[in-house]
């Protein structure tokens, strides 16, 4: 039952989108989801459905320093050139600092701030860590939102992953963003990539991501839908207010599990 799905893209291409219909799309069929949200900005709680009460609380883990300097020995003090452990515990984590919708449960990552993508710090250790042991060690959907890249993966890490999504809008500056995107992700061992059309307009950009899919298969696309607004304002997942979307992502999620299951994408 256990399935490791990455999401990324250019930021604005609708990523968040994606994982929070996936999200609904596994939790209705009876799955358990933990959807991770990588981004330094969450806002993967409003379009899971989450309410603003739900969320007042929850803390990026990248923002906890209580946490960071108990888990892995550090001195706050020292900054990130003092020691501390590079395997820190963190199977407690997920249940302990996460908020729970049904089936999905929420946990916000963050990101680190300080010494570039590549520092090695007590935040940085406790993060990659953590995300290694939701990958390997978790028998869930576990759905990990990306901000833009691939920072919070590394090698073997990235090999649990089952497969990577590349979310692209129908325009040229989106389509170089993931082939940044699938150069990045072979280049720490992830080959199942799919590409994911976002704001599709009608058959010309639908059309668009058809010839695009040379270079990644095309896993399906997602039409522009004023439900997007409308559950932006109310609150309630978009999932639920688009029959035609959650056809869509029906469709990607087969895709999905196809190339998981036999390598190929159909």
């Amino acid at each position: 039952m256990g399935l490791k799905i990455a999401i990324s893209g250019k930021g604005g291409v609708g990523k968040t989108t994606l994982t929070g219909l996936l999200a609904h799309h596994y939790a209705k069929r009876g799955r358990r989801v933990l959807a991770i949200d990588a981004d330094p900005s969450p806002c993967l709680g409003p379009a899971l459905g989450f309410s603003e009460s739900a969320l007042l609380d929850l803390l990026p883990i990248s923002e906890m320093a209580e946490l960071i300097a108990e888990r892995t020995g550090s001195d706050p003090r020292a900054g990130s050139g003092g020691m501390f452990k590079l395997n820190p515990r963190v199977s407690d984590i997920p249940e302990r600092f996460s908020a729970n919708l049904g089936n999905i449960r929420l946990l916000l990552l963050g990101a680190v701030q300080q010494g570039g993508s590549g520092c090695i710090c007590p935040a940085s250790t406790l993060l990659r860590q953590l995300v290694r042991h939701m990958l390997l060690e978790r028998d869930e959907v576990v759905l990990l939102d990306l901000y833009a890249g691939v920072e919070h993966l590394g090698r073997g890490t990235a090999e649990a992953v089952d497969v990577m999504l590349a979310v692209a809008e129908p325009t040229n500056r989106s389509m170089r963003t993931v082939r940044q995107v699938q150069v990045l992700a072979r280049d720490i061992g992830i080959e199942k990539l799919l590409l994911v059309g976002n704001k599709a307009a009608g058959a010309e950009d639908r059309a668009f991501f058809e010839g695009a899919a040379a270079n990644m298969p095309l896993a399906g696309c997602l039409e522009m839908s004023p439900a997007a607004m409308a559950a932006d304002r109310s609150g309630a997942p978009l999932y639920e207010l688009s029959p035609e979307l959650a056809r869509e992502v029906a469709s990607i999620a087969e895709a999905i599990e196809r190339l998981a299951r036999s390598g190929e994408p159909a």
